[in-house]
């Protein structure tokens, strides 16, 4: 049997007819030789994505420090927006069109992105001088898959997120843990965290992708217990108020932002592919269970920019299937 057996349709042929260049080049890459329990090295599946016309837009708008400037409204002064537009556009030029440090743009906004590191190893600026496990490990991970795994500050982040876990193995926003609003985020004297307060999977679940990421750190303990602790909240509410509701399990985007079903399993099918559970087997009945005729994924998606991740969405679950046990 085959990962293909545990579905009711072929969802590789849609993939691969879409008539999407980057949908296409991943899922050869990724589904064709077969179930994989690692990803491959990290490197774009064709450089000539780099030239389609989306990411040649987005390359249009970059500034020359390397960031992108945030579009709307700056409702909280005190916050990076341009740190954190820059993610969101990494997060296309990287996830789904594969630019690495080969390119000058992207090396340019990975010094951007490092500029941000504090003393300590994190990166600071989108929650103000808050510490932020998630946005620090977001854009270190996409920093790994751009190529920058032996970066030495990108070790110094590591080093941090390992020793800013909760007591019980996952992460948390540490000022969720004293109790404090997002208000807080004004303020300019750092929160410290308090560490005997359980984790959250909202927060776990983002971080773990840096981890998934990194072939060294993927194997070490702290994210070997992570990864077990996140597989065993599905389908529950988060600890802590942020994104706290049952439904935000099944509310989905890619390039991935939030912690969902997808992203989890994600992380987890890389961490610990043989990992399985009552949970994982619920969750991966659910995703079975939204699979059309055509033999697309479907779900409540979100951040929809370039009107095609319908075929982002069901790349990522055919990779969990990929790597899972059936």
């Amino acid at each position: 049997m085959t990962w293909l057996d545990g579905l009711r349709f072929d969802p590789i042929a849609p993939l691969l007819s879409s008539g999407h260049p980057a949908v296409r080049s991943w899922a050869v890459r990724d589904l064709l030789p077969g179930p994989a329990a690692l990803p491959p090295a990290p490197g774009a599946p064709d450089e000539a994505l780099w030239d389609l016309p989306i990411p040649r837009r987005i390359l249009r708008r970059q500034a020359a420090d390397g960031s992108w400037a945030y579009p709307g409204r700056r409702p909280r002064a005190i916050m990076d927006y341009d740190l954190l537009e820059t993610y969101r556009q990494l997060g296309f030029l990287v996830e789904m069109f594969g630019l690495t440090h080969r390119h000058p743009a992207l090396a340019a906004a990975a010094a951007y992105v490092l500029s941000h590191q504090s003393a300590q190893g994190d990166l600071r600026g989108i929650y103000g001088n808050q510490v932020s496990p998630n946005y620090t490990a977001a854009l270190i991970g996409l920093l790994v898959k751009a190529g920058y795994g032996d970066d030495p500050r990108v070790e110094r982040a590591f080093s941090w997120l390992d020793a800013s876990r909760q007591d019980d193995g996952g992460w948390a926003l540490p000022l969720r843990t004293r109790g404090r609003n997002l208000d807080a985020l004004e303020e300019p004297q750092t929160i410290t965290g308090d560490p005997a307060q359980p984790f959250s999977h909202l927060i776990t679940g983002v971080v773990l992708r840096a981890y998934a990421a990194h072939p060294r750190h993927r194997a070490g303990a702290p994210a070997q217990k992570a990864a077990e602790l996140l597989a065993g909240r599905f389908f529950e509410p988060d600890a802590y108020p942020d994104k706290g509701r049952v439904s935000d399990w099944t509310e989905f985007s890619f390039p991935f932002w939030m912690t969902d079903l997808v992203s989890a399993l994600d992380a987890i099918s890389i961490i610990r592919p043989g990992l399985r559970s009552e949970k994982t087997d619920q969750a991966r009945d659910w995703l079975a269970a939204h699979q059309e005729p055509s033999g697309l994924f479907t779900g409540h998606l979100l951040r929809d920019r370039f009107h095609d991740l319908q075929l982002w969405f069901s790349l990522a679950v055919c990779r969990v299937f990929a790597r899972m046990p059936s």
